[in-house]
């Protein structure tokens, strides 16, 4: 029996969306952007050696087919990422209307989002007063700080003397559909945060708001504030059985690697496994040496978009492709005979872009163990459907396998 590995390089987008002009940054369209595309194009023009140099060195994407991958969604080919072809591979265009974690994660799952998720504007305030009032009342404070569009890193900077003077907590949005919450462990309460997070959800998820999350951070005035990896996001559920439920139903165990279980309520996940991406990696290996027949693992590696595409750090985001791509090899090399392993995307987050939300891009899809070749341009369900194809479980979703 075969096992499948499903991993999501999180916003690493490849350009050339269709419907890239109806999503924006700001007042400026998506249209044109490319976060692989755009990287590459900067190390190879030395735009990009801060703690690395040279062009782009990704060899085993390389040889899985990311370069044709890059061709086929933007008619681009990108510098440094030629290699004779030893996977195989597909580009991979969304149909929801959202550029988000949770939608991408579904569609790629089989399940496209039929709704229009809600966001709140870009103002002082950005959250209506009866939703503060909730929050504090649940949160047994005086009242609430923050209420506005934010960094997470600069909001505790700017309100973490404050938030640990008067105990109130921090709430704050982005361009996703989220309603966030920054408390700190000690002075707040680790579980506190989780309850009030938990307690908040069900108002939201009934405006269509895809997550509330929890933002735990450490640290005084006097050392400066840092968020944990104790973060906790509570999504609402998808609209349909997943890929996950799929694999449940089978009696196959799947494995959450990262944010998979909080994306995906719980629901079809069998175990998680948490950690910031290089602690996820090693979880990564672990996974394939212990997983059974049948299993599915299903890992999200968050630090592309959370740390260098939200930031619009360049070299960074290289940075981390080249490290991704060194613990390629080896997951690789560890593959069983019958392993299917997939590195996909949920969402661009184009780094040399205006502005700091997410980029709608076409995303690659890599996959090693079904040989070599290309299946062009496909939908996102596409994945989950030839995963369970590969599994050989019954597939729901409007997907077809391409493999």
């Amino acid at each position: 029996m075969s096992r499948a590995f499903l991993l999501v390089i999180d916003s690493v987008g490849i350009g050339g969306a269709p419907d890239a002009a109806d999503f924006f940054n700001g007042d400026l369209p998506d249209t044109g952007a490319n976060t692989l595309l755009h990287i590459a194009q900067a190390c190879a023009e030395g735009r990009a050696d801060e703690g690395r140099e040279g062009p782009l060195h990704l060899p085993n994407m390389a040889a899985l087919g990311l370069n044709h991958a890059i061709e086929a969604a933007s008619g681009a080919r990108a510098p440094g990422l030629d290699a004779p072809l030893e996977g195989f591979w597909a580009a991979a265009t969304e149909v929801s209307p959202g550029k988000d974690t949770p939608t991408g994660h579904w569609e790629l799952a089989g399940v496209p989002v039929p709704w229009d998720w809600h966001y709140f504007p870009d103002e002082d305030p950005a959250f209506p007063p009866d939703l503060m009032a909730e929050c504090a009342q649940l949160a047994g404070t005086g009242g609430t700080l923050g209420n506005v569009h934010a960094s997470g890193t600069k909001i505790i900077e700017e309100l973490g003397e404050e938030h640990i003077r008067t105990g109130w907590p921090i709430c704050y949005t982005s361009a996703d559909s989220v309603f966030q919450i920054a408390a700190h462990e000690q002075h707040f309460g680790l579980q506190r945060l989780w309850d009030l997070c938990e307690a908040m959800a069900p108002r939201l998820h009934a405006m269509k708001v895809g997550r509330v999350i929890a933002r735990p951070f450490v640290g005084s005035v006097e050392e400066g504030f840092t968020r944990t990896s104790n973060r906790h996001d509570y999504a609402i559920e998808p609209p349909a059985p997943t890929l996950c439920d799929w694999a449940q139903a089978a009696r196959r165990p799947v494995f959450g690697i990262g944010k998979i279980g909080d994306i995906f309520s719980m629901r079809g996940i069998t175990e998680v496994r948490k950690g910031k991406d290089a602690a996820l990696m090693d979880h990564l290996r672990d996974v394939q040496d212990e997983a059974p027949d049948g299993a599915i693992a299903f890992a999200n590696f968050v630090e592309f978009d959370s740390l260098y595409g939200h930031r619009r750090d360049i070299a960074g985001y290289a940075r981390h492709l080249e490290w991704f791509d060194a613990c390629l090899g080896d997951v690789l090399a560890r593959a069983r005979a019958g392993d299917l392993i997939v590195v996909t995307a949920d969402h661009g987050n184009d780094p040399s872009w205006a502005g700091s939300d997410h980029t709608r891009e076409r995303v690659p899809v890599l996959c090693h163990g079904v040989g070599t070749g290309g299946a062009g341009l496909r939908a996102f369900t596409d994945v989950a459907a030839s995963i369970a194809a590969h599994l050989g479980i019954d597939s729901h979703g409007p997907g077809r396998s391409f493999l």
